[in-house]
């Protein structure tokens, strides 16, 4: 199974001036990255309970994240 997800960037609403529903979604933005970020690192200290119920983003990846699947993550930062 072969899994694409655009994760957008964290947004900085304070900086951007964002208001309304792009302030919204900039705060589902965060949090999904945030979830993301719980998971990976539960994942790598092999704990007994990973989150992967805390986001949409993380349940849809939970199969590429968990059991014996390949991940990789390709990250561009500006």
């Amino acid at each position: 199974m072969l899994t694409l997800v655009d994760l957008a960037g964290s947004e900085n609403m304070a900086k951007a001036g964002t208001e309304g529903v792009r302030a919204r979604e900039g705060k589902a933005i965060n949090k999904s990255l945030f979830e993301l970020g719980n998971v990976i690192n539960a994942l790598a200290k092999r704990l007994p309970f990973v989150p992967y119920r805390n986001s949409a983003l993380t349940r849809i990846l939970r199969p590429a994240l968990g059991g014996n699947a390949r991940a990789a993550i390709i990250c561009t930062v500006a």
